[in-house]
């Protein structure tokens, strides 16, 4: 396997098209959802969702042969809400005071090179210089193939909702330590 360097950097307003294209390739690839606007309103705008707010970032990874973005990694400051999220969930996790990740998504052609992985780790470098967040959440749907393992290398687990009476929405929930933890 040929060794890529790619490069990752903050977003530009030039990159929404290519952070948008690889947002919405991955909810329908991978997710088999396609677009659904309560969940996913922040990849039609993401320069508003995540460009704007001070707090909030987007990252992207440029593939150095091709040039395209390869990968995107989103932070904001909106914990899980309750509905749809478990109330002890979204209690643990306020708004303001969580770093919620969002949107690690890596197209399949260049997953399992350490693109998420380095994605993440400026994520949370991001996260600790804002000095405000004392925990940084996630989700990830466990059908995608690799997500789960991933981030249960990353994270520890707060709620597998595959344990509700139910099956909940099958998602499960994860705490990523800040700082020396990890």
């Amino acid at each position: 396997m040929q060794v890529r360097e790619y490069s990752i950097r903050t977003a530009t307003l030039q990159d929404m098209d290519g952070a948008r294209a690889v947002m919405l390739d991955t909810v329908y690839r991978d997710f088999g959802t396609g677009y659904v606007p309560r969940w996913h309103a922040d990849i039609v705008d993401p320069a508003a969702a995540y460009l704007v707010p001070p707090r909030h970032t987007l990252l992207v990874a440029h593939d150095p042969e091709g040039g395209e973005i390869v990968a995107t990694a989103a932070l904001d400051s909106r914990g899980p809400a309750h509905p749809p999220n478990p109330r002890h969930v979204a209690e643990r996790f306020p708004s303001g005071d969580t770093a919620q990740l969002r949107r690690v998504y890596v197209r399949p052609e260049h997953r399992r090179r350490g693109l998420a992985r380095r994605l993440v780790e400026e994520l949370l470098a991001f996260a600790e210089a804002d000095g405000g967040y004392r925990a940084v959440y996630l989700h990830t749907d466990p059908s995608v193939p690799g997500a789960e393992s991933f981030w249960r290398s990353l994270a520890k687990v707060v709620h597998d909702e595959r344990e509700d009476a139910g099956g909940g929405q099958g998602i499960v929930h994860f705490e990523v330590p800040m700082g020396g933890g990890r």
